[in-house]
């Protein structure tokens, strides 16, 4: 049986216009967006900025860099827990319209919460 791989509409449109994987010398240019930023002075114990330091070298890079990949990574985190509260308090909302016993509003919470606990 000899299969023929066809490509779907969307992509086989991509390949022909743009001559898909076909542009080996074309390099991928990635555009950032320039943030407004401010400068924060922090004092850090003088191990931990040496253990810091270490990493920094160890990944190639600043400890700058480092400082605000650390942040981000759990500023993204702790972000992404906020959400999750949102929409944990407006199901429970949602369901307390609809569902007049209290205790299975709190069942499905918590059955919810532990589905979705990593």
């Amino acid at each position: 049986m000899n299969k023929q791989h066809v490509l779907s509409p969307p992509v086989q449109l991509l390949a022909e216009k743009e001559n898909y994987m076909n542009k080996p010398d074309e390099e991928l240019q990635l555009h950032l967006k320039a943030r407004a930023a401010e400068t924060v002075s922090i004092k850090i114990p003088t191990d931990t900025l040496e253990a810091l330091k270490k990493v920094a070298a160890s990944r190639d890079m600043t400890v700058e860099a480092l400082l605000r990949f650390y942040i981000g990574q759990s500023l993204r985190q702790d972000l992404a827990k906020l959400f999750s509260e949102r929409v944990l308090e407006s199901t429970a909302q949602v369901l307390a319209r609809h569902i007049q016993s209290e205790d299975e509003v709190l069942t499905i919470i918590r059955e919810i919460q532990a589905e979705t606990i990593l």
